[in-house]
């Protein structure tokens, strides 16, 4: 089991932060690489990013946002909490390496495991530039964390309530013309990724972009989490999840996303009923 040792709400009404203590993950783990949770012994196992590293507390932390069955039931947790199974590091750690300038690229919930990535690159002696944005000021997260180990932060919004009104993409597009860059790193949405691609691929600027597809085991033997890259299947669990952005089949990930939206609904709203009817009354849940 591992205890929950601090948990808060970072945005409202549905992104929580969670810090575990886990002693021998945080010995291994490196940025870029997630777990496995299951909070008890009928539920599910779900991948989560690492959103921060320290191995000499013995812990890591995640962020979790309830969107579904599980992610609801986590939220419900409390410190001094336990979840039974804490399975990890799992996947390829990111390859850091001394390139001169990285620009970081985070949409929304992506940011946070960004944020231990942009530490090592800026670790590693290079200049590190964050570009993260929301549709709204209220939906950024992890802005604090970014200043604290980027050379630049540069926020949007999609609505222009915070920093520069527009895309990521727009922003990218305008510091590549402006400086040089040896690598671009994107975290968030697959869609936000794919045009973070497109939009680096004139420039010849390598980039990386961490995917996100449907996964179970989390150690290669389903297959559920399986990708094209450069032509090839691939697993992002044990061959990323970090891969390079410009070889990537976009349509077919995005595809694969949306392949059991029906029956997660069904599991979330069968969840739902049955904490109601637990509680008495109307429970509340974070819905999408």
């Amino acid at each position: 089991m591992a205890k929950i040792l601090e948990k808060r709400l970072i945005r409202q009404p549905d992104v929580f932060y969670f810090k575990i203590a886990a002693p021998l993950i945080s010995q291994k783990a490196r940025a870029g690489q997630f777990v496995i949770v299951r909070l008890h012994d009928r539920g599910e196992r779900i991948p989560l990013s690492l959103a921060d590293i320290d191995p000499a507390g013995g812990t890591i932390s995640l962020i979790v946002m309830a969107v579904g069955k599980t992610t609801n039931e986590m939220v419900l947790l409390n410190q001094g909490d336990d979840i039974l199974d804490l399975c990890g590091p799992l996947g390829q750690p990111t390859h850091i390496e001394k390139v001169g300038r990285v620009v970081i690229v985070g949409g929304g919930f992506g940011v946070a495991p960004l944020y231990p990535i942009a530490r090592a690159y800026k670790a590693a002696g290079n200049e590190v530039t964050v570009i993260m944005g929301a549709r709204s000021a209220d939906l950024l997260i992890y802005e604090h964390e970014m200043r604290t180990v980027a050379d630049e932060v540069i926020v949007t919004t999609d609505d222009g309530s915070k920093g520069t009104k527009g895309l990521v993409t727009d922003v990218l597009v305008r510091e590549l013309t402006c400086r040089p860059a040896g690598l671009v790193v994107s975290v968030g949405p697959a869609i936000m990724m794919r045009f973070v691609a497109e939009a680096t691929r004139p420039f010849g600027i390598r980039t990386v972009v961490s995917l996100n597809p449907i996964m179970v085991d989390g150690t290669g033997m389903c297959g559920g989490c399986r990708v094209t890259v450069g032509g090839k299947t691939m697993f992002a669990c044990v061959d990323g999840p970090e891969f390079d952005g410009h070889q990537v089949d976009w349509v077919a990930l995005m595809n694969r996303q949306k392949s059991y939206i029906a029956e997660e609904r069904e599991s979330f709203e069968a969840w739902k009923k049955r904490h109601e009817q637990m509680l008495g009354s109307a429970a509340p849940v974070c819905e999408r």
